[in-house]
């Protein structure tokens, strides 16, 4: 279970060194792509797999089906933890993040979202602002 806010730096070779704690659930590989609101979804191979599969299953005839596994599907890759706790972030996703140098690793869950840090300070922001509107619609959702 992946939980908690941490900050980090990529180094000049656009490797990220993965808070200390989740490392070991990366052990076995990883998945890395491009997530919502502008950031990314780093997932543990079991994880991904659960969801390329639900992905595979859309109605491929739908175009939003379609553009919803492009997105998700053709913008992964694969990544490894190397020796030093590190993973290499590539650079088109990076670019569509808009990271390059401080970065957020927030734990979701599921999955670790990872966020260009002036874009988590303000997308953190507006939604705390808003936590009352949010925390009533969450409600209404049985949550």
């Amino acid at each position: 279970m992946f939980i908690g806010e941490y900050s980090h730096n990529l180094d000049e070779k656009g490797r990220l060194a993965v808070p200390k704690k989740f490392r070991a659930d990366l052990e076995n590989g990883a998945v890395v792509t491009k997530g919502f609101d502008g950031c990314l979804f780093l997932y543990t191979k079991p994880e991904w797999s659960k969801l390329a599969e639900r992905l595979a299953s859309l109605p491929f005839a739908q175009a939003n089906s379609r553009a919803f596994s492009r997105l998700m599907l053709g913008g992964a890759m694969d990544v490894e933890v190397d020796k030093q706790g590190r993973i290499m972030l590539p650079e088109y996703l990076r670019s569509f993040a808009g990271i390059s140098k401080a970065v957020v690793v927030a734990g979701l869950y599921n999955r670790l979202e990872l966020w260009d840090s002036g874009k988590w300070a303000e997308y953190k922001k507006r939604t705390e602002a808003e936590s009352t509107e949010i925390a009533e619609q969450m409600a209404e959702l049985g949550v």
